[in-house]
C-alpha cells in the first residue's frame, strides 16, 4: 500500500505547467512540522514536493499561494533522469489525488467560508451564516 496523508504550508507559489497533451500539471513543495522537537527545543520540518494533475492542478495554482495551508493525500512517486554533466538523479515527489485548502488566496479558513472547490473545477457559493442567539442554560434538556 502506497498512501500519504500530509498538512502543511506551501514553500512558494505554484508553478503550473501544460504537457505536449494538454494536460495540466501543477508543483508546488509543502512544509511539514515535524511531531517533536529537536535537542534545542526547536521544531523541524520536512520539504516534500507535491504534484497535482489536470482541473486539480488549475485549483491548486488560482487558490493557493506560498504561506498557504493545504492537506494533500496521495501517493509516493521516485523517479531517476540523467542531468547534464552525465550524473543520475533520483526525485521523490507525492502525486495527489486529493487536496483541500485549508486556507487560501484570501487568507481565509475554508470551513469557516463556505469556501470548497471540487475536483471538477467548480467553485461552490459561499454558504449563509446566521447571528447565534443566546440561549439560557435553564432552557437546556441536560
Amino acid at each position: 500500500m502506497n498512501k500519504v496523508v500530509l498538512i502543511g504550508n506551501l514553500t512558494r507559489d505554484p508553478e503550473l505547467q501544460t504537457t505536449n497533451s494538454g494536460v495540466s500539471v501543477c508543483r508546488f513543495s509543502l512544509a511539514v512540522a515535524r511531531r517533536f522537537a529537536n535537542s534545542e527545543g526547536e521544531r523541524e520540518a520536512d520539504f516534500i514536493n507535491i504534484v497535482v494533475w489536470r482541473n486539480q492542478a488549475e485549483n491548486c495554482h488560482k487558490y493557493l499561494k506560498k504561506g498557504s495551508k493545504c492537506a494533500v493525500v496521495g501517493r509516493i512517486q521516485t523517479s531517476s533522469y540523467d542531468a547534464a554533466d552525465g550524473s543520475k538523479r533520483y526525485t521523490t515527489d507525492v502525486v495527489a489525488d486529493e487536496v483541500e485548502f485549508i486556507s487560501t488566496r484570501n487568507g481565509g479558513d475554508n470551513s469557516e467560508s463556505g469556501f470548497t472547490p471540487s475536483d471538477e473545477g467548480k467553485v461552490s457559493s459561499p454558504k449563509q451564516t446566521a447571528e447565534l442567539e443566546e440561549i439560557d442554560d435553564d432552557s437546556l434538556p441536560f
